[in-house]
């Protein structure tokens, strides 16, 4: 009989004494390096249509002669063609995969044992890149981490792995993408274990830093130390750092992004839902978006003076990114006018965002979550310089500084991820100064941003449809709660000389199916369930004559109200029981302890948490 290639690979590895698993390190690091080509054949192409726009020159604040036939041309057609091209892929591949990137991936992980149809990265890759490079206001790096996901789940399911192995495929696949594109192996494997695994177990972190490591690795050898969205050009010649006086100042900047992402996340359901209900076919949405998106660019080319580029809120956004790094580094005199800028740029990226996803648009939220933040930062900072506080002896602010701390603060506002927003802009400055108001600002906006709403920009569409994932893996959860934390109903004791007809009696008037068992001290002795009920009642006239301690089981291990809920679970499944007893520290029971009611306390933490 054939067996799966991954028997066979345990074979071997027993053979020569590996670990059972071990070929998971090699699967890692084949999909490594395929994600570092396949991350390059997606978003590079991206990354050269963008830089043709040039959006956002240092010189935009100057008033231009007029608006090319080409720019005018591009801003009015792209945007409707590529959401109809969108459209149709999105109904043509996969049709009954509707929704979004990486909520998909989430479900698929957590609901369908990381089984994803390949054609599904297919999609995405087309439809991603049609949304982009048309014009359309998102990102690459949730289609990547779909297509690496898709991959993931295609070599898992190849070689039949289990579940949990091919969960950590999907991992190492979706790290790799994330690695490749910010040359951010660290970013990467925590973008996966706190976003779409929520397991920080060693099993499944060493093959995923694995496959991180190589992807990165084989990107820098191509492109040298810079990675497909560098802003090192950028901030070359800036003196990066941190001072104790701008805490207030990065307080409020955490507190601000995190209403913004807030905002950000309830906007994007509301233009889901609205999209949702216009009566026109699904293929035409995201050729309405793409529409109304060109209305807002012509409007733009009009009503300002920066008519001689592509709308900066067009796009990826990453070469805007590098403008507004650069703008923040230059200490203007025209402050003011560069404020006003940098506020409309982040609400229209806001809008546009808004109108291309909502829409049905294919395309992630992570760009266009760190040009807002990086507008937003850089706008508190040079607010700091108009204010001339060198009166209280505050010096000027870096914007520069503030806009890097906005980034970050952005993406934990909007992901709820606060350690990947850290890691990704700490990995592309490669500056340990600012590492503390990094940290501090994404804390921030991460607790502001969950106070408003509780869900992230991933989960949100999930909890639509009534799957709560919690914010770490389940066991973990389960470790935190205890039996003290269960809410309890009322439950029946007898004694232990009692007769079975009482038995019978209590359950025609309550309902009850389980029962504690005592002695006449009111100590334990054991546990009547509703199947050892059923069990005695098969001979019905025999039920006066028995006693409770005749059909009672004595082997049932007892709860502490101390234990922790996974401990209770192993007891559940080990003894395949209903409901166990909840013992004091005397032996006398306090309590009948269900699975249903422990499940019920486990679901309302994980929407707590």
């Amino acid at each position: 009989m054939d067996l799966a290639v991954s028997s066979k690979l345990r074979r071997i590895g027993a053979r020569l004494h590996l670990r059972r698993d071990w070929y998971l390190v090699l699967l890692a690091t084949l999909i490594g390096l395929l994600m570092a080509c396949v991350s390059t054949a997606f978003i590079y192409p991206l990354r050269i249509v963008e830089t043709w726009g040039n959006p956002l020159a240092p010189e935009g604040l100057a008033i231009q002669e007029g608006i090319s036939t080409g720019i005018l041309l591009f801003v009015i057609l792209a945007p409707t063609t590529g959401g109809l091209i969108t459209g149709w892929l999105t109904c043509v591949i996969v049709p009954s995969l509707a929704g979004p990137g990486i909520p998909t991936v989430l479900y698929a992980i957590h609901r369908r044992r990381a089984r994803l149809d390949p054609r599904l990265g297919l999609r995405k890759w087309l439809t991603a890149t049609s949304t982009i490079a048309s014009g359309g206001s998102a990102g690459a790096e949730g289609p990547i981490v779909t297509i690496g996901a898709a991959i993931g789940s295609g070599t898992g399911r190849l070689i039949r792995t289990g579940t949990q192995n091919t969960t950590t495929l999907v991992g190492c696949a979706a790290s790799a993408g994330i690695a490749c594109v910010f040359n951010a192996p660290i970013a990467g494997i925590f973008f996966v274990m706190e976003i779409l695994l929520r397991d920080f177990s060693l099993r499944t972190f060493t093959p995923i830093v694995i496959a991180s490591v190589m992807a990165s690795a084989l990107t820098q050898y191509w492109f040298g130390t810079g990675a497909l969205f560098d802003p090192g050009e950028a901030l070359s010649d800036v003196q990066l750092g941190f001072a104790m006086w701008e805490l207030p100042n990065y307080l409020i900047l955490g507190c601000l992004c995190g209403v913004i992402a807030s905002y950000f996340i309830r906007a994007l359901v509301w233009s889901e839902r609205t999209f949702g209900n216009f009566t026109i076919p699904r293929m035409l949405r995201p050729a309405i978006g793409g529409a109304l998106l060109s209305i807002l660019g012509l409007a733009y080319l009009f009503l300002t003076t920066d008519r001689g580029q592509i709308p900066p809120f067009f796009g990826n956004g990453y070469p805007v990114i590098d403008k507004v790094l650069s703008y923040a580094s230059t200490m203007s005199t025209e402050m003011w006018s560069v404020l006003g800028l940098l506020l409309a740029l982040g609400a229209l990226k806001f809008i546009a965002t808004c109108l291309t996803v909502g829409s049905g648009g294919s395309g992630g939220l992570f760009a266009p979550s760190l040009l807002v933040g990086a507008s937003m930062g850089a706008a508190i900072g040079i607010l700091v310089n108009v204010l001339n506080l060198s009166a209280l002896g505050i010096p000027p602010a870096n914007p520069v500084n503030y806009a890097l701390v906005g980034m970050a603060a952005m993406v934990a506002g909007t992901t709820h991820a606060p350690l990947t927003a850290i890691l990704i802009v700490y990995e592309l400055t490669r500056s340990y100064e600012i590492i503390l108001p990094l940290m501090f600002a994404a804390i921030v906006s991460t607790i502001v941003g969950r106070l408003l709403f509780s869900e992230s920009i991933y989960s949100v569409r999930l909890t639509q449809q009534g799957i709560r994932l919690g914010r770490m893996s389940d066991l973990t959860l389960l470790r935190r709660l205890c039996v003290d934390d269960v809410i309890l109903p009322s439950h029946t004791q007898v004694l232990v000389n009692d007769t079975a007809q009482k038995l019978v009696e209590l359950t025609e008037q309550d309902g009850t199916t389980d029962f504690i068992v005592i002695d006449q001290d009111g100590h334990y002795r054991g546990l009547v369930t509703g199947d050892d009920l059923r069990e005695a009642l098969v001979f019905r006239e025999a039920i006066p004559l028995l006693q409770v301690s005749e059909i009672m089981r004595r082997d049932l291990p007892t709860v502490d109200p101390s234990e922790t809920l996974d401990v209770v679970m192993a007891k559940f499944a080990r003894y395949d029981v209903d409901a166990l007893a909840i013992l004091s520290d005397h032996d006398h029971p306090i309590g009948l302890l269900s699975r249903a009611h422990l499940m019920a306390t486990y679901q309302d933490a994980l929407s707590q948490d």
